[in-house]
């Protein structure tokens, strides 16, 4: 093979790797993957209603398989960092082919969620680093404990501004997930006048419940109908 047909080859799989519709499919794989862990997330989260012992012996069977937590983990740090990195990169792109501002911005046909998509991840992605401090490692917790992950949590939401800023947080995880679900079937080609509207009302739908389940928590906390074993309190 010549020097020239390898050089443009080469040349080749680089722009590709450097065009849009390669960064678009990295958030669609990635978005896709961590849409996955939110709901999977969710599920784990919800456990907390069936009373102490099922969330605590679902926290155990977790730290019992680390082996697959730590891929896991490793997978989602890989897929957050790429979808940031695309999500920045696309952002420089948009802003090169549009140089010059609007001289009145139309926002007739977006919506709040994809207004805000480029802030809200940034937030989310802050929110997470404190939740982890927070209910993973302890650190910023007031009375952690490594083994009653209920009482942590009850514990954790009794603070009225971090059960607060929960509520706003996956507030804004849920309007970026509404408009990224949607957003999915675009980057991958699938474009209808019949069947868009109702993926993204489906995209809304999905964030509305995601909200109300991840919220429904610290809400129950304040609202008393989860309480902390005495021992904690």
């Amino acid at each position: 093979m010549s020097p020239t047909a390898i050089s443009g080859g080469s040349g080749g799989t680089l722009r590709f790797l450097e065009s849009t519709i390669f960064k678009k499919a990295v958030m669609a794989l990635t978005g896709a993957i961590l849409f996955g862990f939110v709901s999977g997330h969710l599920l784990g989260n919800l456990q907390i209603f069936l009373g102490p012992d099922r969330l605590n012996e679902y926290a155990a069977f977790l730290k019992s398989n680390m082996e697959v937590l730590w891929i896991a983990r490793t997978v989602l740090l890989l897929s957050v960092t790429a979808h940031i990195v695309t999500t920045v990169q696309l952002m420089r792109i948009n802003q090169t082919a549009r140089p010059v501002g609007y001289a009145k911005k139309n926002n007739s046909h977006s919506t709040l969620a994809s207004r805000t998509m480029y802030y809200s991840g940034p937030m989310v992605a802050a929110f997470v680093v404190y939740h982890l401090l927070h209910f993973t490692t302890g650190t910023l917790h007031p009375e952690f404990s490594p083994v009653d992950v209920y009482s942590n949590v009850v514990v954790g939401f009794q603070r009225l501004p971090v059960a607060i800023s929960y509520i706003v947080a996956v507030g804004l995880l849920c309007l970026h997930l509404s408009h990224g679900v949607s957003s999915l079937f675009q980057s991958l080609g699938f474009s209808h006048p019949q069947h868009t509207p109702r993926i993204k009302a489906v995209a809304r739908l999905v964030g509305i419940l995601y909200f109300a389940g991840y919220a429904s928590i610290p809400a129950a906390v304040m609202l008393g109908i989860l309480r902390a074993p005495s021992v904690h309190l």
